[in-house]
C-alpha cells in the first residue's frame, strides 16, 4: 500500500509543477528530494514512479528524474482530449444545472478574479485549470473529474513552457462568460464558448520558446 510519505511527496511535487515552481526539464534528485522530506530515498524513488505514471516527469536510465518538457506533438493531442471530454460535459452540464451548481461555478470564478487582480501567479494557475475540474465535480462525476486533474496537471507544464505572459489573463474572462451561458441555460452556447476557450489557449501557445528551468531547492522552499 502507498505510504503517507510517499503520498505527500507525489502531492507536493505535482502542487509544485502545477502551480510553475517546478519548471520542465528540472532535475529531481533521490538524495535531495529525501532530505527535503526526511525520508529514504527508497521513498522518493515511489513517489517518482508514481509520477512518471501521470507523465508529469520522465525516468532516464542512468541519469534519474527530470521533470517533464512536452512536445508540440503531445501539447496538441492533450488539448485535443480535453476539447472531446469538456465540450461534451458543458453540454451536460447545463442540462442538469441548478441554482446551487452555477452558485458554486460563480464563486469559484470570483475566486479566480481575484487571484488575478493580485498578480497571484501560482494561485492563479491553479484556480483556472480548477475551474473545469470543477465543472465535473458539481455533476458528480468522479471519474471525469480525475481524467480532467491528469490532463489539467499536464496542461500546466504546457502551458508553463508554451504559453505567453499576458496569455493567461484572458481566461478567467472567459470562465465568466461560460457561466452565464450556463445560467441561462444555453446549451449551444455554452458549448460553443468552452470550445472558442480551449482554442484560444492553444492559439496562444508559442511552439519556438526554450523552456525555463528552475532550482528544485526554491521550489519546495
Amino acid at each position: 500500500m502507498e505510504s503517507s510519505s510517499t503520498r505527500h511527496i507525489v502531492e507536493t511535487l505535482t502542487r509544485a509543477i502545477v502551480e510553475h515552481r517546478l519548471h520542465p526539464g528540472t532535475k529531481l534528485a533521490e538524495q535531495k528530494l529525501g532530505d527535503h522530506f526526511g525520508v529514504s530515498r527508497t521513498l522518493v524513488r515511489q513517489a517518482l514512479f508514481q509520477l512518471a505514471q501521470n507523465r508529469l516527469i520522465r525516468l532516464e536510465p542512468s541519469r534519474g528524474a527530470f521533470v517533464a518538457t512536452p512536445s508540440v506533438e503531445e501539447a496538441q493531442q492533450v488539448f485535443e482530449v480535453r476539447r472531446m471530454l469538456e465540450l461534451e460535459m458543458v453540454r451536460n452540464f447545463v442540462r442538469q444545472a441548478t441554482p446551487a451548481k452555477i452558485k458554486a461555478l460563480r464563486a469559484h470564478v470570483a475566486e479566480e478574479k481575484k487571484a488575478v487582480a493580485s498578480n497571484d501567479v501560482p494561485g492563479r494557475n491553479e484556480l483556472l485549470g480548477d475551474f473545469h475540474v470543477r465543472m465535473a465535480e458539481l455533476m458528480n462525476n468522479r471519474v471525469l473529474a480525475e481524467l480532467l486533474e491528469e490532463l489539467i496537471s499536464r496542461c500546466a507544464l504546457i502551458t508553463l513552457v508554451y504559453q505567453s505572459k499576458s496569455a493567461a489573463e484572458h481566461s478567467n474572462d472567459e470562465h465568466v462568460e461560460i457561466v452565464k451561458a450556463v445560467a441561462a441555460k444555453d446549451e449551444d452556447l455554452a458549448v460553443r464558448l468552452m470550445d472558442e476557450h480551449l482554442n484560444n489557449v492553444m492559439a496562444n501557445l508559442t511552439f519556438d520558446r526554450k523552456p525555463p528551468t528552475s532550482d528544485i531547492a526554491l521550489a519546495l522552499a
